[in-house]
């Protein structure tokens, strides 16, 4: 365990999770390379066909739309790196990539939420108040939906992240395939540094909810 008193010595992360010999690593990396552009064709696939298809211009296809650019960005947060150390005798993410794929994934995740909710909310009107769906969900406010549903949580979970670069962390070592908040948390020197952090959080965590 390397124990440093300033962040700004620690350059990179160990990556933990990837103990299979590299016989299973290469099965594991075509599985995982055929699942990540299964993922892409799909989500590509529905964006250029509702853009194209213009009796698809409607909130139901354009929601849908919304939650597959969603979902292209947060595999390509996610999978690239995978695929990488699948491949290489030690896993090993920079600093400031370790953070920026904290931020995607749970970036990615949140917008996910906010998105699922409003297309629930689009089928509750077009279900329960027919005569007025339109009206309801006019394109100025299926805008207003979008834009609550991708702003707010990019803004709390760059906010998030930001307090998290500020910490001083002892330990270089993430017990995961992937970085995320709580881990690097987990390294801080102080853990009542982490008080803040563990409060933006809870906030965050709890607009999902309510989203």
């Amino acid at each position: 365990m390397i124990t440093n008193h300033n962040n700004s010595h620690i350059t990179s992360f160990f990556l933990s999770g990837l103990d299979e010999t590299m016989t299973l690593r290469v099965v594991l990396f075509s599985v995982t390379l055929l699942c990540y552009c299964l993922i892409m064709l799909v989500n590509v696939s529905l964006i250029v066909i509702i853009i194209l298809d213009e009796n698809m211009h409607e909130p139901m296809y354009i929601l849908l739309c919304t939650l597959c650019m969603n979902g292209l960005y947060g595999t390509t947060g996610f999978y690239p790196k995978l695929l990488w150390d699948l491949l290489s005798p030690v896993q090993v993410i920079s600093y400031s990539g370790c953070l920026v794929q904290a931020f995607v994934i749970h970036s990615f995740v949140c917008s996910d939420f906010s998105i699922l909710a409003v297309m629930s909310y689009d089928r509750y009107v077009a279900i329960c108040r027919p005569l007025v769906y339109h009206s309801v969900m006019s394109k100025k406010r299926l805008l207003m939906f979008l834009s609550f549903s991708g702003l707010p949580p990019f803004c709390i979970v760059a906010t998030i992240m930001i307090l998290t670069s500020r910490l001083k962390l002892c330990s270089r070592y993430i017990d995961r395939l992937y970085c995320v908040n709580f881990m690097i948390l987990k390294l801080a020197c102080f853990p009542a540094d982490t008080i803040v952090n563990i409060i933006v959080v809870t906030v965050w965590f709890t607009s999902c909810l309510i989203l």
